[in-house]
């Protein structure tokens, strides 16, 4: 019987959907967020990955039979795809499992910090009746909105800011100048997205490229009524600049469902009521979470039975999104 290694990311995995599609395979659980711990486990052909847990190149060496790794999400920033690819073990992905899910947690989000509605449900449960809390609150509409990176998700994000009248701009070195204009958005370099936008939304992967790329130097070229929203990865923000930022009145809120260290820490920028702040869950919906299990179960049945799977990533490396 070949093994294969489940690391328990409850409520995201069900294990129930492996089995069912691996029946004549032991299904051995790990506990999640330790590499040491999957190294020291029973050799196995298949590993499946969530988001926090590094997947190091002692994992690889720990398990010579290993065929295929398996993320049980999108980005495989997590991942040593370079060990992988000397190791000649495959990595797949569940690329757009939960584009709409992400895209209405953006506009959500958006939506949230301009509206200022987390300052006025505190204040508003603490018996404070008072509008101005949350003031000033600029529209929405007619506003400049800047997306980073324009993916299937950030184009869904647009599709769904129609209705709001904005003027949406992008900056992604990366895409077709068609995809853009079939958007209805503009192209910008870097610097003509910060000083235009009157929010941003983040939908990058994480690279050595875009690691860090809002600082304070970025924040302080927004305007101070800017809102930043990131539904990407939590390092294309450095979070102690955001928080100075915020402090210093440089930008006027953010909403984050990503951070540099997941769960964060930064209690100083969590508990403000500009912020507005969600646990990586921008991915979820009862269907999303079926669809991302059962993909990344079929990438796994295929590897096992000699086949390519549908969702192998390549493994260069720089390609960490």
């Amino acid at each position: 019987m070949t093994t294969i290694i489940l690391i328990p990311d409850e409520p995201k995995l069900d294990p129930a959907t492996f089995r069912r599609a691996l029946p004549d395979y032991e299904i051995v659980p790990v506990p999640a967020g330790d590499p040491t711990a999957l190294a020291e486990a029973p050799d196995a052909t298949a590993i499946v990955a969530h988001t926090n847990t590094p997947i190091p190149e002692s994992v690889f060496e720990a398990h010579p039979n290993l065929q295929i790794l398996a993320r049980l999400g999108t980005g495989v920033d997590n991942i040593d795809v370079d060990a992988a690819a000397a190791h000649d073990v495959v990595v797949t992905n569940v690329p757009e499992y939960s584009t709409d899910e992400v895209a209405t947690h953006a506009l959500s989000l958006l939506l949230a910090v301009r509206r200022s509605l987390l300052e006025h449900d505190r204040a508003v449960a603490s018996g404070d009746w008072d509008w101005t809390v949350g003031a000033p609150a600029p529209p929405l509409v007619g506003s400049t909105v800047g997306v980073v990176s324009f993916g299937s998700i950030a184009q869904r994000f647009v599709e769904l800011l129609e209705g709001f009248d904005v003027d949406v701009l992008v900056y992604d070195p990366y895409v077709d100048d068609e995809t853009i204009v079939n958007a209805g958005a503009r192209r910008v370099d870097f610097d003509g997205l910060l000083e235009a936008a009157d929010a941003v939304s983040i939908h990058a992967p994480l690279t050595p490229e875009t690691a860090g790329m809002f600082d304070a130097d970025a924040f302080a070229r927004l305007p101070d009524h800017a809102v930043v929203v990131n539904v990407g990865r939590g390092g294309i923000i450095d979070q102690a600049d955001l928080r100075g930022a915020l402090e210093a009145g440089s930008i006027a809120g953010a909403g984050l469902d990503v951070f540099e260290t997941e769960p964060p820490t930064d209690v100083a920028l969590l508990e403000r009521g500009d912020v507005v702040c969600t646990p990586h869950s921008a991915w979820y919906s009862s269907a999303s979470r079926q669809r991302l299990n059962e993909t990344a179960a079929r990438n796994v049945a295929a590897a096992l039975a000699g086949e390519q799977p549908p969702d192998v990533i390549p493994l260069e490396a720089d390609w960490i999104a």
